[in-house]
């Protein structure tokens, strides 16, 4: 990013007189003006628990709660940067994510803090730190002189692929996304922000709350996503705006259809990881725009679909923005697998937390690497092949495991798919598929196999040899597959396995 960017502080000051928009929760509505109240006085109460030599790093433990949206205003306001904890993280792991990120003091609700244990840390639900933000009720409501390059907040990596890396989120990365967003979809004051992705992860944080802030509307947050709930919310809180990471937009799709769903207020919908037929399926039934755009917490490669871009395609490949071969860092030509990099810098990267290593990694000679494979079509458009840790080395071929879920995802008994290698000691990778089928659906490996055969686009080293039938994937709490675990299970998990050859068998479970 260049250039003077807005700030956090620069979206919150205008809020401080709002009476009439502010935060829904649960039946409850608190205005601008009194939430901006209230992060003042969580403000001052952290200002005198905090070592002024140390820096002013609060871990946040927390559902998406209003305090937890006062918390971030009280950052915007005062310089003190929270660091999101993700909640399925445990023990010693957790313990090395509030030490990497020098974390003073850590903030839990009494519904999230059985995942500390014996960590120490502040019961934001308990008498004592109420009578505390009591005590300072009439704590001014200032604003600190903040400049965009200033960091905000600290947000972990959802880790699938390795332990989490705390990220650089600057006021100005905030303030900017929340802004653009706002434009994009043409937000205004009388738009109400609807959140229900985890506040301590970037998707919610950027394009959720900042939103809020930004339009000067209002924020209706729910503690943790649910699909049943969605629409009741939706119509409840006159929501006209959402955000979504990874698969919540399946998981509503997969509720009953009713013929009046499209009968709601809500008007535009934003994330990332969205499937193409999710994406046009959500649309058409709820009646509104999905946008769904490449990206990650670091920020280094955004790519944004057009209304020309093909299904399934991310989108054009921007300026700057390249794909090269992994082992010679030469650009690859139309319909070549490589690594989606920013040749031209580190585009919104601003590095993460004490971690040179993975700094270091990341960029390269100048050169920001996704470790995202991808390909260009001969029109410029770009599709997602996978994750670099996603490669299958098939007869020595390799193979990306998104374009097989793609293909996968065509059957109409399939809702999820996770693709991954299993060893194998000729060929040196094995496809194995995990599914998760509609309900009531049973397996048939013989009707399976006259729909792979059916797939033109789907070569015969992308066959699964294996077929894990599930009822749920493991997941992060930002819906990202953990396929690590299911590469780690193999063949030897709970659920029914079939092996897909000629002649198909059930493999006992």
């Amino acid at each position: 990013m260049t250039g003077e960017l807005p700030t956090v502080t620069g979206l919150l000051a205008p809020l401080a007189e709002i009476e009439d928009r502010g935060i829904h929760f649960e039946g409850t509505f608190t205005s601008w003006r009194d939430h901006l109240r209230h992060a003042a006085a969580i403000a001052a109460v952290l200002s005198e628990r905090l070592d002024p030599a140390r820096p002013p790093h609060v871990g946040v433990l927390l559902e998406n709660t209003p305090f937890f949206s006062a918390l971030l205003a009280a950052a915007g306001m005062s310089g003190i940067v929270p660091v999101g904890l993700n909640s399925v993280r445990r023990g010693a792991a957790l313990v090395r994510d509030i030490e990497q990120a020098d974390c003073q003091l850590v903030l839990a609700d009494t519904k999230s803090a059985a995942a500390l244990g014996d960590i120490p840390h502040i019961n934001v639900d308990s008498p004592s730190w109420a009578g505390a933000v009591a005590a300072h009720r009439d704590a001014p409501v200032s604003f600190a002189d903040t400049a965009s390059s200033d960091l905000f907040m600290l947000i972990f990596t959802s880790g699938t692929s390795g332990d989490p890396k705390a990220v650089r989120c600057s006021h100005g990365k905030v303030a900017f996304a929340g802004q653009m967003i706002v434009d994009q979809f043409a937000l205004a004051s009388d738009d109400v922000c609807y959140v229900a992705m985890p506040l301590f992860h970037s998707n919610a944080i950027l394009v959720g709350w900042a939103v809020a802030a930004a339009c000067r509307g209002s924020i209706a947050l729910r503690r943790k996503f649910s699909a049943s709930q969605f629409l009741p919310d939706i119509r409840r809180y006159r929501a006209t705006y959402a955000n979504y990471v990874g698969k919540p937009l399946a998981y509503v799709l997969a509720t009953p259809e009713c013929h009046d769903d499209a009968e709601n207020p809500l008007r535009a919908v934003y994330g990332n990881e969205g499937g193409a037929r999710d994406i046009e399926r959500f649309a058409r039934r709820f009646g509104c725009v999905v946008a769904d755009g490449y990206g990650s917490t670091e920020g280094g490669v955004s790519i944004g679909r057009t209304p020309e871009t093909p299904a399934g395609a991310l989108g054009p490949l921007p300026d700057g923005v390249d794909i090269v071969d992994v082992d010679t860092g030469q650009r690859c030509g139309p319909g070549r697998t490589g690594e989606l990099v920013n040749s031209s810098g580190a585009g919104g990267f601003e590095g993460y937390y004490n971690n040179p290593g993975a700094d270091a990694e990341r960029m390269l000679d100048g050169v920001y690497r996704t470790g995202d494979l991808a390909y260009c079509d001969d029109e410029g458009y770009v599709y997602f092949v996978g994750r670099l840790g996603d490669w299958l080395r098939v007869d020595g071929e390799n193979l990306g495991t998104a374009p097989i879920e793609q293909v996968l995802l065509r059957h109409p008994a399939i809702t999820e798919a996770a693709v991954y290698a299993i060893p194998d000691p000729v060929v040196g990778d094995q496809v194995m598929a995990a599914l998760v089928l509609v309900p009531e659906a049973d397996f048939d490996p013989e009707e399976f196999r006259a729909f792979l055969a059916a797939q033109g686009d789907l070569g015969p080293k992308q066959w699964p040899v294996h077929v894990r039938v599930s009822a749920d994937l493991p997941r992060t709490a930002t819906f990202k597959v953990l396929k690590r675990e299911l590469a780690a299970e193999a063949l030897a998990c709970a659920d029914p396995v079939w092996q897909i050859h000629s002649h198909s068998h059930r493999r006992g479970s």
